[in-house]
């Protein structure tokens, strides 16, 4: 019984000294899955602290599951309609700023909650993310992704709406 009360005690504390973004210098890696409409796959990133709320990184996400409409191309009376998804329809690449403000919030010191910024190959978009750590460099995180401006501006064709429409990541985070 001591044990048990013993290893209970110690891992609370590994939960208490947590902590979700630390300012300048701050590295996490975040791996997880990404759902979007017609679409789920991985979804991988990278944030650098460039200060006490900032932090600038990657974001990287392939689709693997699409639905058998999209594998192959379409035809309607043997004219071609609508291309296959191609690898540049399924894979996502972006640049990103977040504003770091969990420890503004100041709702837990293992909780950041982090607005931003990307730049994508396929948009301009926004995305709203959250990360919760239990313990000094492993947690969970989820993200909702919105584009802003699309650099296509023509009626998008469903290969071309993978990676840009509303998406959402969950996954697991770690410090580095």
């Amino acid at each position: 019984m001591k044990n048990i009360l013993a290893a209970i005690a110690l891992f609370s504390v590994s939960f208490m000294h947590a902590q979700s973004f630390s300012g300048s210098g701050d590295q996490k890696v975040q791996i997880g899955a990404n759902f979007q409409n017609n679409a789920t796959g991985i979804n991988v990133s990278y944030d650098y602290g460039l200060g006490e709320n900032m932090s600038i990184g990657f974001t990287s996400s392939y689709a693997l599951g699409i639905p058998s409409e999209l594998k192959e191309d379409r035809y309607v009376a043997g004219v071609k309609v609508q291309d296959k998804a191609s690898f540049t329809d399924r894979f996502d690449l972006k640049a990103r700023f977040n504003a770091n403000i969990g420890n503004v919030l100041n709702i837990d010191e293992n909780f950041d909650l982090y607005p931003g910024l990307n730049l994508g190959l396929k948009n301009f978009g926004s995305h709203l993310g959250a990360r919760y750590f239990f313990s000094n460099g492993f947690g969970v995180y989820t993200e909702l992704n919105l584009p802003i401006a699309k650099y296509n501006t023509d009626k998008l064709t469903d290969p071309e709406k993978i990676h840009n429409q509303f998406t959402v990541n969950a996954g697991v985070v770690f410090n580095l």
